[in-house]
């Protein structure tokens, strides 16, 4: 039999290019239609729903895309060999602002005028080229990274079957009372000109940033009646903000009606003398300079009177600018007075808080219910109108220092501070946000919210502490979402109004069918300029004047996005039976941000449209960042490439590192190029090694798949995969992908590092089909176990060694095909731990593995179950003997065990200080008791992960180490001369095969050596010449002298020999 069986004229190689391989293994898949056939296959089988969130294709991958990719394809995979049929269809998100900037980019455009100069429809145009422009670059990246997709049956939001499903359900919402109309105070963007719904700046730490704004601290006189009856009339109250640009629309004070507000006269060094201060008595500390005192206890000794927020209430003061101080024209009657707000606090500035209602969410609120206006002061660029004419025609930040100037001019001005924070940001465009009162509709949220958090528990979530903490927090605050923008690529919001006012009406749209009912023709496309022009008489205007028009408003793009699960199968018009027998999906995955993304805007119009949720199971995964733990950036280069990584270590190297870590279940992952490498050196060599030895020694036997074999490191081998295959699908089941690696990863050591190697001599007798069989019907099992997140080297391994079409077409491996026998791989797996220990041993006292020792003592509970282990134990540490001993309480004195306590200094530090000097020197004088395991020393306790107990051995030529399992083991290090010449004859053996190989010899070829070798070294080859024969095949060995200038081996302690090895009969 000759591997691998799947490539003709092909040999393994020990050390094969894995990217050169993969190639190979792709072409395979697209010849082969590999794909395809995986999920035709499962026809009629039970369905495992996935949704794939879809990417912006007007931009290149990255890693986090990457990761997420590797997700969708792994459990997938998983589930298809389960037995179940899996679509993945690819998606396009097209819609929204990521694609406008694109296009305002291409076509130099820097303001939103400039693209209702070209055309709503040019600008469109360039903005429907610039999503799709990537599709081939993303097509080739998702294939090269091995992800099974299915791009020829893919949905796109721009396409009009998904647009009219959106339209449906706004309509449906609509209907419902759960989409209206508002006007409300929103994070708007002035650079593209429209509003975002909080939730848009809760996806990312990277929307907040931070900056540095002028704060102003102004002066507002109190007068009028009121002022009078309550003894403040003419006293200053303060009010601090960091937005100097909405004092020309202030139109309130509030305080908080239990805050206790001081009245302060003017100290020695202030500015104005003679004046009285208003402020709160908890903020008097912040401003004692300005007051004009030397600190806030001389100025609190000046006080003069308080008041609670509560008796300040209606009291009129002096406003700061006259740009509308015509109260009836603008409705300002009930303005420029103080109100009393709940929300106010002290934490920051003087306790009394500005109100400009049309740019605070909390100042509209507050100022309606007093029945204060709204007053807009700024365009849609955020630039001053006309009637602000002092800085008409700036943007807010430019007004800034100009209006300060005019407090300062108008000695309003108490204090001017620089002021640090963290401020909002465009998600899209990273221009600085303002809050600005505008026109939208509205999904009502808050109607369903409590609904919502019900349903959330219907939701499996990865990690588990999202479901309450992430999502289920954010769902109990979730406010009403703002679904409309001021924007033109997009979905239409379906709404039509009368434009005369005298004749108001009202018509909201959720299909075509409805709009070819009402205009007359059926729409070809649902974008603008072109459903614009649908336009009709109003129905209510009997004189036929007033028409029907479409409002400007697309919808938000994370109203497609949330529509994804309906929308792409053309619901209700389409697939009512197949949406509603796959819906909830079984599973999606994306990053952590989605839970104010996708997550959430599927939740909400699951649980409205309706009333359950849109995922049974969701992988929130963490943040994948450079290698300097900061955000990856092209400019700093603090990442490996992906594709250098892709040709260099391969696609599978790059998915162990990511599927494997931590960050599959919510923590970050730093990406460096060691940490992928690592993932190669961790299962993918020990595999194809493994792979390699088999067709080594496969010889001409025809291997069978059969778990029979009645060798005991058989039968360990094959219930440990028994176990393997159990616990990894418990994994992949939990979608606990790091956990299921670790698992394999854990497998793969003990497969190479323990069953090949201690089964050696019985392949190299080339006559043992048992262990030949067994090798081979483990290595099938772990290519199909580890299949989905190893795909592509798996299937060259599986395709190797069984000439298969594909390890994913295969089934998932039954553990019932497997012998379990917990007792032999516990007592086996306690083999393999003292072994472990003893070759520590042996390294800490710098005894070879090739020097035989006299003898090794395990001393543990249960020691009797170790006991048929011996002679492996004794191969495996080279010792003579082994004996297994009986743990008990008198043991450790009897074999002249003591223990020696060492102290963790740093982690005792923040607990005890200065008390570690104490605890190190009590340590050193003995002065420490252990009682029922709790460690006191100068009669203090120590809590774990404080100390460390060593053991040691009275005997200097005893070794001891603790065993994990408990007990301990003993090994004696005392060199004879009997010893040390096997010893050095085994070195021997070493050389020689190390001289097999340089000769390119086969592993079966007999040979013939000649050793140059001292006195000492040729004693012992002779005395151990028959040891020497048998390891390396040797026919005929000649010992000589050691010519001059010969190339010398070390062998023993401290002689030498030379090899020379020929092929027997040659």
């Amino acid at each position: 039999m000759t591997f691998p069986r799947h490539r003709a004229n092909a040999s393994v190689e020990p050390s094969p290019s894995f990217p050169a391989l993969e190639r190979e293994v792709l072409k395979d898949w697209k010849q082969g239609d590999t794909f395809r056939k995986s999920v035709e296959q499962r026809e009629g089988c039970e369905e495992w729903v996935f949704y794939d969130g879809p990417p912006f294709a007007n931009g290149l991958p990255h890693y986090g895309h990457l990761l997420t990719g590797y997700a969708k394809d792994a459990f997938p995979r998983f589930h298809t060999m389960r037995g179940k049929q899996v679509h993945r269809r690819f998606g396009w998100d097209t819609h929204g602002l990521p694609a406008e900037l694109e296009a305002e980019r291409q076509l130099g455009i820097t303001d939103k005028s400039q693209i209702e100069e070209m055309g709503i429809e040019a600008f469109n145009a360039a903005a429907k080229e610039s999503v799709l422009r990537y599709t081939k670059e993303w097509q080739e990246y998702v294939t090269r990274q091995a992800r099974w997709v299915d791009f020829e049956n893919d949905y796109k939001t721009l396409d009009i079957t998904f647009m009219e499903s959106v339209i449906w359900a706004f309509k449906a919402l609509h209907d419902k009372g759960l989409a209206y109309e508002g006007y409300r105070v929103l994070p708007y963007c002035w650079r593209d000109q429209t509003p975002l719904s909080n939730h848009e700046l809760r996806m990312d730490d990277d929307v907040y940033k931070p900056r540095q704004d002028q704060s102003v601290t102004v002066t507002f006189p109190l007068t009028g009646e009121t002022a009078q009856k309550a003894g403040v009339e003419g006293v200053l109250a303060l009010a601090w903000t960091t937005t100097p640009w909405t004092l020309p629309t202030n139109a309130a004070l509030a305080v908080g009606p239990d805050i206790s507000y001081a009245l302060v006269p003017a100290g020695p060094s202030a500015i104005h003398p003679g004046e009285t201060y208003l402020l709160a008595d908890d903020t008097i500390g912040s401003y004692f300079g300005e007051l004009g005192y030397d600190d806030a206890e001389q100025a609190r000794e000046h006080i003069t009177g308080s008041l609670k927020g509560r008796e300040l209430e209606g009291i009129s003061y002096t406003r700061v600018f006259d740009y509308y101080a015509d109260a009836e024209a603008w409705g300002m009657e009930n303005a420029w007075r103080i109100l009393v707000a709940d929300y106010v606090a002290t934490g920051e500035g003087t306790g009394i808080v500005h109100q400009a209602p049309a740019y605070g969410e909390e100042d509209q609120m507050i100022c309606q219910a007093a029945g204060i206006p709204v007053i807009i002061s700024v365009d849609d660029a955020g630039k001053f109108l006309d009637q602000v004419s002092d800085v008409a025609g700036l943007q807010v930040f430019e007004a800034n220092k100009p209006l300060i100037k005019l407090l300062r001019q108008s000695h309003r001005l108490f204090a001017e501070r620089s002021y640090d924070h963290s401020y909002p940001h465009c998600w899209r465009c990273r221009t600085p946000l303002i809050y600005k009162a505008v026109s939208s509709w509205f999904v009502r949220v808050t109607e369903i919210r409590d609904r919502m958090v019900e349903l959330n528990q219907d939701i499996n979530w990865v990690p588990s502490n999202v479901k309450d903490g992430q999502f289920g927090m954010w769902l109990s605050n979730a406010r009403d979402w703002s679904i409309s923008r001021n924007r033109y690529w997009g979905s239409p919001i379906p709404v039509w109004k009368s434009d005369n006012p005298e004749f108001p009406r009202i018509d909201v749209y959720g299909s075509l069918d409805e709009l070819e009912r009402d205009f007359g023709a059926r729409p070809e496309d649902l974008h603008r300029p072109k459903i614009d022009e649908l336009v009709r008489a109003n129905p209510d205007d009997p004189s036929g004047q007033s028409m029907m028009r479409r409002i400007p408003d697309v919808l938000d793009v994370w109203f497609d996005s949330g529509s994804m699960p309906f929308a792409q199968v053309h619901y209700p018009f389409d697939n009512q039976q197949w949406f509603d027998s796959h819906n909830p999906a079984d599973f999606i995955v994306e990053y952590i941000g989605q839970t104010r993304g996708w997550f959430y805007t599927m939740h909400v119009l699951s649980t409205a449209l309706f009333d359950r949720p849109a995922f049974s199971n969701v992988i929130s995964h963490g943040i994948v960042l450079g290698s300097d733990g900061q955000k990856m950036s092209k400019s700093l280069r603090n990442y490996p490439d992906v594709s250098e990584v892709f040709e260099r270590d391969g696609a599978d190297a790059m998915r162990w590192f990511l599927l494997s870590s931590s960050v599959i279940r919510g923590g970050n992952l730093v990406v460096t190029e060691e940490g992928i490498r690592e993932g190669v050196r961790a299962f993918l060599l020990p595999f194809w090694s493994t792979y390699y030895f088999l067709s080594l020694y496969i010889g001409d036997h025809e291997p069978q798949w059969r778990t029979d074999s009645s060798h005991v490191l058989d039968r360990y081998i094959l219930a440990k995969t028994h176990d393997l295959v159990t616990n990894v699908t418990e994994q992949f089941e939990a979608l606990d992908s790091p956990m299921a690696a670790s698992a394999i990863r854990d497998f793969a050591d003990v497969l190479t590092n323990w069953y090949v190697r201690r089964s050696r001599d019985r392949f190299w007798e080339g006559s043992d089909t048992d262990a030949l069989d067994t090798l081979y019907t483990v290595l099938e099992t772990l290519a199909r176990v580890a299949a989905p997140v190893a795909p592509l080297i798996t299937e060259e391994v599986w395709r190797g060694i069984t000439g298969g079409e594909s390890v994913h077409l295969t089934n998932w491996p039954n553990p019932a095909d497997f012998p379990h026998d917990g007792a032999l791989v516990a007592a086996m797996d306690s083999v393999r731990e003292v072994a472990s220990a003893g070759l520590a041993l042996r390294k800490a006292h710098g005894a070879r593995v090739r020097l035989p020792l006299s003898r090794l003592s395990i001393v543990t509970r249960g020691a009797q179950a170790l006991e048929p282990y011996a002679e492996i134990l004794s191969e495996e540490l080279n010792v003579k003997s082994v004996e297994c001993v009986e743990l008990d309480d008198s043991v450790e004195s009897r074999w002249g065990i003591g223990k020696k306590l060492i102290p963790n200094a740093r982690a005792l530090g923040p607990r005890l200080g200065k008390q570690v000097q104490t605890i190190i020197a009590g340590a050193k004088a003995g002065d420490w008791s252990v009682e029922n395991g709790v460690v006191t020393v100068s009669q203090v306790e120590l809590l774990e992960g404080e100390y460390e107990l060593e053991l040691t051995a009275e005997n200097s030529d005893t070794a001891v180490q603790f065993l994990a399992s408990g007990g301990f083991v003993l090994l004696d290090t005392t060199v004879t001369p009997e010893l040390a010449s096997e010893g050095l004859a085994r070195d021997v053996v070493r050389w020689i095969q190390q001289e097999r190989k340089n000769a390119g010899l086969e592993v079966s070829d007999r040979i013939r050596i000649t050793l140059g070798a001292n006195e000492i070294a040729a004693q012992a080859i002779a005395t151990h010449q028959d040891l020497i024969a048998k390891e390396t095949l040797a026919m005929e060995i000649s010992v000589v002298a050691i010519a001059s200038g010969s190339a010398e081996l070390s062998v023993g302690d401290g002689s030498t020999i030379t090899v020379e090895v020929a092929k027997h009969g040659s």
